[in-house]
């Protein structure tokens, strides 16, 4: 991965704003000095020497995305080098600038050799950085596979784990897996758990029929996260409260949330940040759709459909992903009235601070400067990557806004 402490060629910056996210509230006017990289410390008001004078909208920490299966036309588990620098370089026009690659469901092989192809071309991106690969699959329920194919679901047995593990010590994929979703109920479930846990691997639970009490068990044995909240998971039930009941009432839990008002209801939406207060993380769970017009498309091998009304379906019907951009999910919950503070810190801090990524998600002395600038309606107009510019509206990279992306959108007031 970047060492981004080492020596590079940056120059002190300082950019005022008239709002900034500061430690999870909306502050200003302020203006943040960048040196080599990183935050070297913000200054109450905006100051008349500042580099970069922001005179509208509010500066936030980069988003960061840390379920993305691709976007631009391109699918992480087959991406070639052209294709992750490609989406590297157009991500920063939503506004992230850290993101977590999901593989998700595939033959074994076809898992570790996506790895491998990753691990040679991560260290190179120069736009938005792949913070490492997460595995949603194959170690899922059959009983909740969603758009996964059956075929490949597997149990979590120790070889395959210890599959898993390897990757963490080979030369080309060292430390690249960062997170792994499973089923905690499946036969050698909990001692995934913790064997994964022990091993610094996030474990997120996910197309799971597990019972609350086995989503605690789980808990008990490292996992401290919930995939896409409400989707491919036993629901709620006011005597079995399932996963998303188990989630929302244990705070060890962060809660991944699909903000595009499709994969949940608005009111569901306001439900779990009432209950899940400050542990919600916006996810996109985008597909190679993200940022494309309607058309099919390929989902780990799997064809997938992006119709008019902005969602990714298969040939059965199911829904497949989404074609949802991050700050598209800010808008969309900003617009059903949920606080703004709040919106912008679950797609930064949260999220950073649920892989163990205190370096990203904020603006604070010692993090990485990456930094988005949105108008007032939170659309982008700037994103800087440690410092450097990677994006600005009408440079010619525009950020996507197909037609019906999302019909079901609610604009900010």
């Amino acid at each position: 991965m970047h060492d981004w402490s080492s020596p590079q060629s940056f120059l002190v910056t300082s950019i005022s704003a008239p709002r900034v996210l500061l430690d999870g509230r909306l502050a200003g006017p302020a203006t943040v000095v960048v040196d080599d990289g990183v935050v070297a410390e913000v200054l109450d008001g905006a100051s008349p020497e500042a580099d970069i004078t922001l005179d509208r909208g509010v500066l936030t920490p980069g988003l960061v995305d840390i379920q993305t299966n691709g976007c631009f036309g391109v699918d992480f588990i087959t991406a070639s080098e052209q294709d992750w620098h490609l989406v590297s370089d157009r991500l920063p026009s939503t506004g992230v600038t850290a993101f977590q690659p999901t593989y998700i469901t595939a033959p074994m092989q076809t898992l570790l050799s996506g790895l491998d192809r990753a691990g040679a071309v991560i260290d190179s991106l120069r736009g938005a950085q792949a913070m490492g690969v997460h595995l949603e699959g194959p170690f899922l329920s059959p009983q909740r596979p969603g758009v996964h194919d059956p075929q490949y679901l597997v149990d979590p047995t120790p070889d395959r784990i210890d599959a898993v593990l390897a990757t963490l010590a080979a030369e080309h994929t060292r430390d690249l897996v960062t997170m792994v979703t499973l089923a905690p109920e499946l036969e050698g479930g909990l001692e995934a758990v913790r064997r994964l846990a022990g091993a610094g691997i996030r474990v997120s639970l996910g197309h799971t029929d597990a019972l609350a009490a086995q989503v605690l068990a789980a808990a008990d044995a490292g996992a401290t996260l919930i995939t896409h909240i409400f989707n491919a998971q036993r629901p709620l039930n006011h005597r079995e409260p399932g996963v998303p009941g188990a989630a929302l009432y244990d705070a060890r839990f962060t809660c991944g949330l699909i903000a595009d008002l499709h994969h949940v209801a608005p009111e569901i939406c306001t439900l779990v940040w009432r209950a899940a207060a400050g542990r919600v993380a916006l996810v996109t769970d985008a597909i190679a759709a993200a940022g494309m017009p309607p058309g099919e498309y390929e989902l780990s091998g799997i064809k997938v459909f992006l119709g008019e009304d902005g969602v990714p379906r298969d040939a059965a019907g199911v829904i497949g992903g989404s074609a949802l951009t991050l700050d598209r999910a800010i808008r969309n919950l900003v617009g059903i009235g949920l606080d703004e503070a709040s919106v912008l810190s679950a797609a930064t801090r949260v999220p950073a601070d649920a892989l163990g990524r205190p370096d990203l998600g904020r603006i604070a002395p010692g993090t990485r400067a990456d930094l988005a600038w949105f108008d007032d309606g939170y659309r982008p107009l700037r994103t800087w990557v440690a410092g450097r510019s990677v994006f600005e509206a009408g440079s010619g990279a525009q950020a996507p806004n197909g037609p019906h992306r999302l019909a079901r959108e609610h604009q900010p007031a």
